[in-house]
């Protein structure tokens, strides 16, 4: 990676001065998916594919590059004859489709479990279970008829009546996941939840294959996101089941039944999650009997990758990273921008941080742009709003990009009343002005940002105090609010609603709160036409711009590394590459 001198100096003085707490990992509905610093892996367009050198002019720094000499395979992968195995962090264990957090557990999440719908590669939504699905003219009635014959992994029969069970778990009161399905208006469903009715009213089952959803107010995803609620045999997770209490199911969590391609065989927490394919999945069997998922770190997943141990896992898209990929010769590289961003949470419920001038100062004097260089090279690039510019809502109108500017950010904490010191620190009411700061350990952007930070910071009179956890450390410290400040990423869904920034949202682990940002997010729900929701996500995106919710930093490349003896994924930005697990072959 070409670095700065002056970014490698301030480095390794920084090495000296930090000690990890513990090792962990790399690299955040509609609901999104937290990440260690990375977002939700993305594409092959397709199958794998030649690369078409780029014209001049167009961008070098994404598109497909296929192995050079797919010979020097090493004997290790090629002895795999039936297993396929994929690196990432390490998975929290939390395998149900009602309370995953982490993209780690969703990634075993979306290999056990079907819905009505799935996402296609373009980000739209097509038929997986469902054989239909009709829409009244007005939106409010909508009738998914499922596919016939489809079962369980354990025998038993797929029936609506299983998705009534779901429905009911996403309404009861003492639900703690991150979904939030009562915002979809389902008739009956707040009364459900208020525990003044038994069942829900909008939910009518016409026969064991047919059920008829009636909403009272219709959105621009209500049909997609009533067809991404997961399937699960009430049979198995109702046995001990009972309203009010969710203790049995995430008993279940390490134990979960789905009808989905593949059934989990075994978990050993930080080491591997393995799979065994599900024979009578009804797209057809797997082609690769075994999956595992086996944990990585950015240290680990090059020599993995190397030597075979690995058969693929999605890399930090760095100039040395893609040299040494391209040079092994047998693997192929895929790079395309991320729909998702890196970003710096801040715990709005301290005092520091609920000034806008203060959280405006923060982001006005630190050096992301060096940051973003000195991580990823040409592969990312620095943002002000929280969107990928892949999605059809992003814009850069009237958008404040934040450049580096000290004498800025030390203006306006001067105007937040923080002071200069006697030690240089600045305070306000008797309280220095310190942060502590929580990372992702063994992450090559934690490196760069680490020693940018404290060096910015302290010449803004503010002290860095900085720890590296495992990420999954990390998101626990969050779930509690014990954090002043971390580092992670959000990756993405389709559409740009989220509870993510709304005031009490699912997803809003930080107590940020603003009336606007709620205004708009909800009115861009309603609203039916595009080009309109466009509009109004451009208004919010400006007044989160101005209001700095979280510390946006930048948007990268995505880049996945495959075998070349893998073939068929089909991996896009919004779609993951477990939608495609069932078509993967490993050629002999």
């Amino acid at each position: 990676m070409k670095k700065r001198m002056s970014l490698l100096l301030v480095i390794m003085l920084f090495a000296i001065s930090i000690l990890a707490a513990c090792s962990g990992g790399k690299a955040e509905e509609p609901k999104q998916g937290e990440e260690a610093g990375q977002e939700t892996p993305s594409t092959n367009e397709g199958e794998n594919k030649e690369e078409t050198p780029p014209a001049e002019g167009e961008d070098e720094s994404q598109g497909y590059f296929e192995a050079e000499d797919p010979s020097l395979n090493p004997q290790t992968a090629l002895d795999r004859k039936d297993t396929l195995i994929i690196g990432m962090t390490s998975p929290k264990g939390v395998f149900s489709p009602f309370f995953w957090q982490t993209a780690y557990d969703k990634y075993v999440v979306e290999a056990i479990f079907d819905t009505f719908l799935e996402v296609t590669g373009d980000g739209t939504y097509t038929e997986s279970l469902a054989e239909s699905v009709d829409v009244s003219d007005d939106g409010l009635k909508y009738t998914f008829k499922l596919k016939p014959g489809v079962t369980y992994s354990d025998g038993s029969p797929v029936t609506v009546n299983d998705y009534v069970f779901a429905m009911k778990i996403l309404h009861d009161p003492t639900y703690d996941g991150e979904s939030d399905l009562l915002s979809l208006h389902i008739a009956g469903g707040q009364e459900y939840h208020d525990g003044k009715a038994d069942e829900i009213s909008g939910l009518k089952v016409i026969d064991d294959q047919t059920i008829e959803i009636t909403v009272t107010e219709a959105t621009a995803y209500t049909k997609d996101a009533l067809g991404d609620v997961a399937f699960v045999p009430e049979s198995y997770y109702g046995k001990d089941f009972k309203r009010g209490n969710m203790d049995s199911l995430k008993a279940l969590h390490d134990k979960p039944i789905g009808s989905g391609p593949y059934i989990l065989t075994d978990f050993k927490p930080g080491q591997e999650v393995v799979f065994e394919s599900n024979e009578n999945y009804f797209k057809g069997a797997p082609k690769v009997k075994n999956i595992v998922y086996k944990t990585t770190t950015e240290e680990t997943m090059l020599p993995m990758l190397q030597t075979g141990e690995i058969d693929m896992d999605m890399i930090t898209v760095s100039e040395d990273n893609v040299e040494e990929i391209k040079g092994m010769g047998f693997l192929d590289l895929n790079i395309f921008p991320t729909n998702g961003y890196g970003y710096i949470a801040f715990n709005h419920n301290l005092d520091k941080f609920k000034d806008q001038k203060v959280r405006q100062a923060l982001m006005f004097g630190l050096n992301r742009a060096e940051i973003v260089e000195a991580s990823f090279g040409p592969y990312a690039n620095p943002i002000s709003i929280p969107e990928s510019s892949v999605s059809w809502a992003y814009t850069d109108e009237n958008i404040e990009p934040y450049d580096f500017d000290p004498e800025q950010a030390k203006a306006l904490l001067d105007e937040a009343g923080w002071t200069v010191g006697s030690d240089g620190i600045r305070e306000k009411d008797g309280k220095k002005f310190t942060i502590d700061f929580s990372a992702t350990a063994d992450n090559s952007v934690v490196d760069a940002l680490l020693p940018v930070m404290t060096s910015n910071y302290k010449d803004l009179g503010i002290e860095i105090k900085a720890e590296t956890l495992d990420f999954n450390a990390i998101m626990e410290k969050k779930d509690r609010g014990e954090y002043e400040m971390y580092f992670a990423a959000w990756g993405l869904t389709p559409d740009p609603d989220n509870t993510v920034y709304i005031t009490g949202g699912a997803q809003n682990d930080t107590g940020y709160s603003n009336k606007t940002v709620d205004d708009l997010m909800k009115k861009g729900k309603m609203t039916l036409d595009r080009e309109a929701r466009k509009e109004i996500y451009k208004q919010m995106y400006q007044e989160m711009n101005k209001d700095i919710p979280n510390m946006f930093m930048y948007q990268r490349r995505d880049g996945w590394v495959i075998n070349s003896r893998v073939k068929g994924f089909d991996i896009t930005a919004y779609k993951n590459f477990t939608y495609s697990l069932d078509q993967v072959e490993l050629q002999q």
